[in-house]
């Protein structure tokens, strides 16, 4: 079962060697998170915090890692699958 990328998000592939020049290509009003086992990297907009789904999101975040993301990044644990079908539905956000 696919899903459509919502407009408002931006998935780019992930290497380490480019973990600074990717900081720098992030939009105002947007942040970048990183989701499931290829930890890909999505660019979402920060209207989604207010969103209670992305929110149980973060709190998962928190509960695995804490504040020590090892992308040095936000870090999702969820499959990429699980986190599209949530945001999909802020499409227009």
């Amino acid at each position: 079962m696919g899903f459509r990328l919502p407009a408002a998000i931006r998935r780019a592939s992930f290497s380490s060697s480019q973990t600074s020049s990717k900081v720098s290509n992030i939009p105002k009003g947007y942040l970048a998170v990183y989701v499931g086992e290829e930890m890909k990297r999505f660019v979402v907009p920060l209207s989604y915090l207010n969103q209670p789904s992305f929110q149980d999101l973060l709190s998962q975040a928190e509960e695995v890692f804490g504040y020590d993301h090892p992308m040095g990044g936000l870090t999702i644990p969820c499959r990429e699958d699980v986190f599209l079908h949530i945001t999909s539905r802020f499409n227009g956000l």
